[in-house]
């Protein structure tokens, strides 16, 4: 069994399972209880003229495993070796031997963490799985301790003397463990849907708009941390041309004259020629390289990274700030490859690695972005613009900018995207006294070689991202609206933004044609909805669904209801939130809830899942409240503004008058049973609420900050993002921010349990941030607690330790809110 599983707890054995249930969904509780084989399905017997069972073979373990997949899909039937096999009820079978294999399948539900036996009788040889997962036992038992959900089990039988001696029975841990049978084919969300299911990991579409590549990515049982991936090209008909079968390539990019696709694999640079599908070889021992993208077509630009070697394996001699970082030694250069030679040539040198921004042929010039100096001592580091003259190759500066994101030509111009302080605040709607949150991103035109700027997005709420040029000079920007990131069109020539209809609430990836209706290739999500692939005419605003993960990864699961809830605080701005209820919610009951927020510098999106699955939070019974405080971007300068130098001044008061809020209106709520948690600014956030209120009955604080100065120097990007958070203030100028509004030093006043999550291996927020609060909560007797996750950095990505950091935190709720410590227990001990 897999222990990374968020079902790891699942049991290992199973017992025996008898008789029946008279009602169509019977919780068993404190005794021993037969399961109603009316809610059992059975099928069989599968090639029944077979000699050898799969037990009795050295292979049987990959015959069942490959089987299994069919047995447990929604189908009510199913052809094996020519001949239909039905599901049926267990009742209604009368015979007293078979040959071949049988199965049999029932759906469990539960209402909280389960523990129990499940015991088999009659089955001498037989396999047991739960959602997928094969179960060890003795003497056909098996334990179970099953998380709060559906569960389908599948039990494979081999050999039976006598099918009217089967039986399956469950018997209770204790008289609070129940499963309910029910042959009801909807199931509840659940954790390992939400991470294994199939994704678009990346997408390319051909500039003539007649090809795409997509790469596809899931998980499983099987494969554990390493992902299934396959990349394909496909055709307008969406049929797949070409299949990339063994290691994946990477790197993409399409000839201008549409005759090839290059892309890099195993260090080499290969050629696919999109007629007739043969493979030349570029360039090899390409370790390092990144970014290509053609200049023409005959040539390809490409950046080329190289880290010096290690001279001294036991001292670093730091050379800056910025030398903490693993990677700030390694210095990246571009250069041309001549797609038929081979031969390479540097564009650029020296000790400065040096970005491309963009290319145009036609002016035989290049746009790069290089840092002023290789280590800089300031909190905002400058980047110099330059343009490269390839056939002089001579390089003219276009200036320096203390904030800066990216550039792109458009015809004789440049657009920019950079904070409102950029050029020296041409971007600003901010009275003078208020301090700009450079990273709340503005739309720029430089013209007249750079010399004049002209802002775009004065009055233009959300924040600029991700910026592309059409062929006709239009900008394609993704950008962030409020708790959205949609795609918009800026049309240079009537000076104004048009948002593209694409029915996402995420646009994730998107690439476009250079055809003359713009087509686009984009996947994305809604909250309620996960991700599609579409494929958008820009000039028709006609949308047309390419590929769709819910029939494949969410068929017949209930996925809970949202609604938006939205109040006006004591200072009369509106803060935007959503609510996720329960499917099915009794709102004559109370019920728990848990308050989820970010507070830095960005809103919460609306993605479908993510690290924190809000939906799957309420799929295990908790209405789920996500705030969107002051502070963050995608609602206008004003509001991103007051993130500055304010560290949960007005963060914490929204979180608190909106969870207020939150209650008046759901009142069916439970009060006293409601959870906070948040990550990074939001687990400081979680520690801070922790000094000024006991609304909230447990918190979770994951990587967060307690302590600003410690973070503000150790952390390795701690003094640049408190360069805006904490703009012109330093621990020597202005010592009260950093220390009172620090939760540590307010730790004695906190009274709320509070369990303290950490990677070992942060290098964003050191673990020492939770080891402080934590060694003074220790200190002070109260109630905390604290899980380090061993080689994890900031984020929480490997499978196991998603699905154990997933359950580490519901098993926690369910201790504090829900009064059910034994999941927690079962986990940590008690």
């Amino acid at each position: 069994m897999n222990l990374s599983a968020p079902w790891h707890r699942y049991a290992k054995r199973f017992t025996h399972l008898a008789a029946l249930l008279t009602l169509s969904s019977l919780s068993l509780t404190a005794l021993a209880a037969p399961l109603d084989q009316s809610k059992i399905q059975f099928i069989g017997p599968l090639a029944e003229d077979m000699q050898a069972k799969p037990f009795q073979t050295p292979h049987g373990d990959v015959i069942i495993n490959n089987l299994l997949a069919q047995l447990e899909s929604n189908k009510e039937s199913f052809v094996v070796f020519g001949k239909k096999h039905k599901w049926q009820p267990l009742d209604k079978i009368n015979a007293l031997t078979l040959g071949g294999l049988q199965a049999l399948k029932f759906n469990i539900e539960t209402n909280r963490f389960t523990q129990g036996s499940l015991n088999i009788k009659g089955i001498e040889q037989g396999q047991v799985f739960i959602n997928g997962e094969k179960q060890s036992g003795e003497n056909q038992r098996y334990q179970l301790a099953l998380n709060n959900g559906s569960h389908t089990v599948i039990v494979i039988a081999q050999q039976v003397a006598n099918w009217n001696d089967v039986t399956l029975e469950f018997v209770p841990k204790a008289e609070t463990d129940a499963v309910t049978l029910t042959t009801n084919k909807t199931k509840r969300l659940s954790a390992k849907q939400l991470f294994d299911a199939p994704t678009i990991s990346g997408l390319s579409l051909s500039p003539d708009a007649k090809h795409y590549l997509s790469t596809t990515k899931r998980y499983s049982d099987k494969t554990g941390n390493d992902a299934i991936t396959t990349t394909e090209l496909k055709n307008t008909n969406n049929q797949t041309v070409y299949r990339f079968e063994e290691a994946q390539p990477s790197q993409f990019t399409w000839s201008p004259d549409n005759q090839f696709l290059v892309y890099l694999l195993n260090g080499e640079l290969k050629q696919l020629n999109r007629k007739t599908f043969a493979i030349k070889t570029l360039a090899s021992g390409l370790e390092g390289a990144s970014n290509f993208s053609y200049y023409n077509d005959n040539s390809i630009l490409f950046s080329w990274s190289k880290s010096p070697e290690e001279t001294n394996s036991l001292t670093k001699h730091h050379k800056g700030l910025q030398d903490r970082w693993s990677y700030a030694r390694t210095v990246s250069q571009l250069y041309l490859l001549d797609a038929h030679s081979g031969l390479t040539k540097a564009l650029t040198e020296g000790v400065l690695s040096h970005q491309l921004e963009d290319a145009n042929s036609n002016r035989g010039k290049l746009l790069i972005s290089r840092p002023v100096m290789a280590m800089q001592a300031s909190t905002h580091p400058e980047t110099e613009l330059v343009e490269l003259t390839l056939k002089s190759n001579s390089i003219k500066s276009l200036g320096k900018f203390k904030t800066f994101n990216q550039a792109k030509y458009t015809a004789n111009n440049i657009y920019v995207v950079a904070g409102p302080d950029f050029k020296n605040g041409a971007g600003r709607v901010l009275p003078q006294t208020m301090l700009a949150n450079n990273y709340d991103g503005q739309l720029y035109l430089l013209t007249d070689n750079a010399k004049k700027v002209t802002a775009l997005s004065k009055q233009f709420d959300p924040a600029i991202g991700t910026l592309e040029v059409l062929s006709n000079g239009d900008a394609l920007i993704k950008v962030t609206e409020k708790d959205t990131q949609p795609l918009y069109l800026y049309d240079l020539s009537k000076q104004r933004f048009k948002k593209l209809d694409t029915g996402f609430d995420i646009v994730e990836q998107f690439s476009f044609s250079n055809t003359r209706n713009t087509q686009l290739l984009l996947s994305g999500s809604n909250a309620s909805s996960a991700q599609q692939l579409k494929r958008f005419d820009v000039s028709k605003n006609k949308v047309e669904l390419i590929w769709d993960s819910n029939p494949i990864a969410y068929a017949n699961t209930t996925i809970p209801k949202l609604e938006e809830f939205n109040f006006t605080n004591k200072r009369g701005v509106e803060i935007s939130g959503r609510v996720y209820l329960p499917s099915n919610i009794d709102k004559t009951k109370k019920h728990p809830a848990l308050v989820y927020y970010y507070g830095g510098t960005s809103p919460v999106t609306r993605g479908f899942t993510g690290r924190y699955p809000f939906n799957l939070w309420a799929a295990n019974g908790y209405v789920v409240y996500v705030v969107q405080p002051t502070g963050a971007t995608g609602f206008g300068q004003t509001f991103s503004a007051q993130h500055v130098n304010a560290w949960g001044d007005y963060t914490a008061d929204d979180i608190m008058q909106g969870t207020e809020a939150f209650l008046a209106k759901y009142d069916f709520v439970d009060r006293s049973k409601v959870g906070n948690l948040g990550a990074s600014y939001g687990g400081f956030m979680t520690m801070l609420l922790a000094t000024k209120t006991d609304m909230f009955s447990a918190s979770i604080a994951h990587a967060g900050i307690s302590n600003l100065t410690s973070y503000w120097g150790e952390g390795w990007w701690g003094y640049l993002y408190s360069g805006e958070a904490s703009k012109n203030s330093f621990p020597w100028n202005n010592s009260e921010l950093y220390s009172q509004h620090s939760p540590v030093f307010h730790a004695d006043k906190v009274t709320t349990p509070l369990l303290l999550i950490h990677g070992d291996s942060d290098t964003n927020v050191p673990v020492g941030e939770s080891l402080t609060m934590y060694t003074a909560l220790k200190l002070l007797n109260k109630d905390v607690e604290m899980i380090e996750y061993k080689g994890a950095d900031h984020q929480i990505f490997a499978r196991d330790k998603r699905f154990n950091w997933w359950n580490t935190m519901l098993a926690y709720f369910d201790k504090k809110l829900k009064n059910e410590p034994q999941w927690w227990d079962s986990m940590y001990g008690q």
